[in-house]
């Protein structure tokens, strides 16, 4: 536990010494209440750059959204995501017969935990975002006492283009908007359009 807890505070410190991250709260602090943070996804390294800007006790309480197709493909990945980040792995194969995603991320939001997560589903190369896959809806339905909190991520695709293995010196910037208000019978598409809408709306003005 002590190592991995060292080798966790030296990943951050080389994420926040690599990326130069500022983390703005724009409508939101830090808080300890069970949260999902849902941001837009252009990297590997997004969620560790969120995850690194939390305050230590709130990290520590802060688990990702995996994708179990990828992290769980090597000892190595194996080993960062289950014992340094403390991931929810989620099988995202069609026809999968293993747990309910959503059930999945429950159970961590039920203890007390927060969640980051990624719902484009996959990582967005262009610009802008991709439509949101359903399961940031389910999650809130199922879990209404966990605030929702927009993160737009800036620049870190850029940092760590796809394909290169040598980082590009560039400031990153996450910005972490205000919690998503329920809205008493609104429907799956018209929350998805107003999650997707809140993210956005923390994006910097087009060139």
């Amino acid at each position: 536990m002590f190592v991995d807890r060292l080798l966790a505070s030296a990943l951050c410190g080389f994420a926040r010494a690599l990326t130069g991250v500022r983390a703005l709260w724009l409508g939101s602090e830090p808080d300890a209440r069970p949260r999902v943070y849902f941001a837009n996804h252009r990297s590997h390294g997004d969620f560790v750059l969120i995850w690194a800007s939390l305050p230590p006790p709130l990290r520590r309480r802060t688990r990702p959204v995996a994708g179990a197709d990828y992290w769980l493909t090597t000892p190595l990945r194996r080993f960062l995501i289950n014992r340094v980040f403390r991931g929810v792995c989620i099988d995202r194969r069609p026809g999968r017969s293993g747990p309910n995603p959503v059930a999945q991320m429950g159970e961590a939001l039920t203890a007390g935990e927060s969640l980051i997560l990624f719902p484009e589903g996959t990582r967005n190369m262009g610009d802008g975002l991709l439509p949101f896959k359903s399961g940031l809806h389910h999650l809130a339905r199922a879990h209404p006492e966990a605030e929702l909190i927009p993160v737009w991520i800036e620049n870190l695709g850029r940092v760590m283009p796809k394909g290169s293995l040598i980082p590009v010196p560039l400031l990153c910037t996450l910005s972490f908007g205000p919690p998503l208000a329920p809205i008493d019978g609104e429907s799956r598409d018209a929350f998805l359009a107003r999650a997707r809408t809140a993210l956005l709306d923390l994006a910097p003005p087009a060139d």
